[in-house]
C-alpha cells in the first residue's frame, strides 16, 4: 500500500512543483519538467518488483524510442504566439477549469 501511495505522490508533487515554479520562472519549470524523475521511479519500481533485467532493458529501449515521438507535441506550444494560436495564448487549459492553477484572463 505504501509503495502504491509513493508512486502516486511523487509524480503528483513533481507536477505541482513544475506548475508553481514555471509560473515565476518558465526556464526553471522547463528544467524540472525535463528531468526524468518519473522514468527513474518507474524503472526502480519495475526492478524492485521483478528483479528482471530483461524486462527493465526492454522498457528502457521502448522509452528511448517513444520519447522522441512525443516531442512534436511541444512545437505548437513553443510557437503559439508566433503562430497566432489564440486558445493557448488566452490561457485556455485544463488547469483553468480544474482549479489547480489560477490562469489570468487576458
Amino acid at each position: 500500500m505504501f509503495s502504491i501511495l509513493l508512486r502516486v505522490i511523487i509524480p503528483l508533487l513533481t507536477i505541482l512543483a513544475v506548475s508553481q515554479v514555471s509560473h515565476k520562472s518558465p526556464r526553471l519549470g522547463a528544467l524540472l519538467l525535463t528531468l526524468p524523475l518519473v522514468s527513474i521511479l518507474a524503472f526502480g519500481a519495475v526492478w524492485s518488483r521483478d528483479h528482471d533485467l530483461k524486462s527493465l532493458s526492454q522498457m528502457a529501449r521502448e522509452t528511448l524510442i517513444l520519447v522522441p515521438l512525443g516531442l512534436p507535441f511541444f512545437v505548437p506550444l513553443a510557437y503559439s504566439e508566433r503562430l497566432g494560436l489564440g486558445c493557448i495564448k488566452r490561457g485556455w487549459s485544463i488547469h483553468k477549469f480544474s482549479g489547480w492553477v489560477e490562469v489570468p484572463d487576458h
